[in-house]
């Protein structure tokens, strides 16, 4: 096609085989977009294409990824807000004629559905990194590398030391977004009799988030660049992480700090209620 459709943060260019999305780089725009600049959408990689009214006068043209073709969501895992989604193009009304032309093209050159068997989008760039709440991340493209905090870190990370994770073994990637409480980068082994059953906190293979630190523009990036590095290393095991009982002094400074954050107006009566309720649960 060749032809591009402009809307809100994004523009898509549509090519035979692809759609190039490009991302603004306005204040207003999401900083994700701006962290991923643009990305090249191969047609292979998508399941669907809808077009949907949106909010006050908008439309939404979405695409569909297959499962398993693109690592910045397989990494996102459905935790992106809407507004941050970066395969909808958000558009004015008067411009759902055109965006449903495109959407009928696109939709006829669509062949392929199910599971992708390979990442089929290219992932973000190494190096990366990023600073947690209790320590820094970076990822060269062979190996991550977790560096405490003398302020964040917990007393079973300092004792463990810095470390270095080689991709090689690595079996994947849990990331949990630290728009919710408690959000948490972990580093899955290829090993599953290597699984320790540990809060992200006490985990050195973790790093946790917290109000400004490890926000999503930053952390999944970084996570989908990671979990791309480890599939294309070779197949590895899925390797399950079992919710181990939390230690009970544990659980009454999370409240507290919970509380200080309800107390500040940052947390609403609702989210505190709930928040409470399942850390109370852990005991």
């Amino acid at each position: 096609m060749g032809d591009v459709l402009a809307g809100f943060h994004a523009a898509w260019e549509f090519e035979s085989d692809s759609v190039l999305i490009r991302y603004e780089r306005g204040i207003r725009t999401p900083k994700l977009f701006q962290a991923l600049g643009a990305r090249r959408i191969p047609l292979a990689a998508l399941a669907g294409v809808t077009l949907t009214a949106g909010r006050r006068g908008t439309v939404v043209l979405s695409a569909e990824p297959r499962p398993g073709a693109d690592p910045l969501m397989e990494a996102a895992d459905g935790q992106l807000k809407e507004g941050c989604d970066p395969y909808r193009l958000v558009l004015p009304a008067e411009r759902e004629t055109l965006a449903e032309y495109y959407a009928e093209e696109l939709r006829a050159r669509l062949s392929a559905n199910g599971p992708a068997d390979r990442h089929l989008v290219a992932a973000p760039r190494a190096p990366q990194q990023f600073k947690a709440y209790d320590g820094k991340a970076s990822f060269d493209g062979t190996a991550v590398r977790f560096r405490w905090s003398w302020t964040g870190a917990s007393s079973a990370k300092w004792k463990a030391g810095d470390q270095s994770f080689p991709v090689a073994d690595m079996g994947g990637v849990e990331w949990r977004s630290p728009e919710v409480f408690e959000g948490h980068l972990r580093l899955l082994p290829r090993d599953p009799a290597a699984v320790q059953s540990r809060q992200p906190d006490q985990d050195p293979a973790a790093v946790v988030f917290g109000l400004g630190y490890g926000p999503v523009h930053e952390s999944l990036p970084f996570a989908a660049a990671v979990l791309a590095a480890v599939r294309a290393a070779g197949p590895a095991t899925p390797v399950p992480v079992p919710a181990p009982r939390r230690d009970p002094a544990t659980v009454a400074e999370r409240i507290r700090h919970l509380g200080e954050l309800h107390q500040a107006g940052l947390v609403t009566d609702e989210e505190f209620s709930l928040k409470k309720a399942e850390l109370l649960a852990e005991l």
